[in-house]
């Protein structure tokens, strides 16, 4: 199976950092955080989440790990850039000590950690105790992928764009296993209700197509094929002419503490 990439941040931005944020709004609602705290975002990407959190969450510091480049450069580029530190790393080998931070947070990240439970292994090492570990994943088994209309429209026509490698994680019952085999304490969980409106389809379709596990496959397509995935989505999602698209999406959340 072709791995997922996410390497250009300015696509990711209009593609999912806009969904990121409306779930992520949420979470931090749901997390209600004391101000002045050390946070770390794991997988960080292109910074959509750690922009928000700075906005909401007056933290003291902010550290944002993630494997891309790209990514990385575009999150340099937020205004957040002036609190947050933007770094290379991998989620399972965080490059901090123990006890670092007051809170470590994943969005929209866990099914991309090829070992789930040492990401959140990581997570609640770098902590310090009483601290937070809390992520937020789409219900990729669910349908509450924002990007599940344009993959099922695809599965359909015998066409199989790549998937995450650990979809497990996304379900609410892993991401409680995988909170308490880190020894976390006091976890609960939140299911997040989100919808996106956007101008036209022809937008919905341009943003979609920008995601990598949907756009090269559709590059790759005759102009014939193109037209009748188009057609087929457009009845999909309810598209009328040239007005607007509405569509909902759904994470589950989890947090917990470090004892202490």
């Amino acid at each position: 199976m072709a791995e997922i990439r996410f390497d250009d941040g300015a696509a990711y931005e209009q593609m999912m950092g806009i969904w990121s944020r409306l779930a992520g709004a949420t979470f931090l609602d749901w997390l209600a955080p004391s101000t002045g705290l050390r946070w770390i975002d794991v997988g960080c990407g292109n910074g959509a989440f750690t922009q928000l959190l700075a906005d909401r969450c007056a933290p003291a510091e902010i550290h944002g790990i993630d494997p891309s480049d790209g990514q990385l450069a575009f999150a340099r580029t937020r205004q957040v850039a002036g609190l947050a530190a933007f770094q290379k790393g991998d989620a399972m080998a965080l490059p901090f000590p123990a006890g670092r931070f007051d809170a470590a947070v994943m969005a929209l990240v866990l099914v991309f950690v090829p070992d789930p439970q040492k990401g959140v292994d990581e997570m609640m090492r770098v902590v310090t105790p009483g601290g937070t570990v809390a992520a937020y994943m789409w219900d990729m088994l669910g349908g509450g992928f924002p990007l599940d209309p344009i993959r099922e429209t695809m599965e359909a026509m015998n066409l199989a764009p790549p998937r995450p490698p650990r979809l497990d994680a996304s379900r609410m019952q892993a991401l409680v296993d995988l909170w308490t085999k880190a020894g976390l304490k006091q976890i609960e969980t939140l299911e997040i209700k989100v919808q996106r409106t956007f101008e036209s389809f022809e937008q919905f379709w341009a943003t979609s197509t920008l995601a990598p596990s949907i756009g090269p496959a559709i590059a790759a397509m005759a102009p014939a094929d193109v037209e009748t995935i188009k057609q087929r989505l457009r009845s999909r999602v309810g598209a009328v002419g040239s007005g607007p698209v509405t569509l909902p999406a759904r994470a589950h959340a989890v947090k917990g503490y470090k004892p202490s």
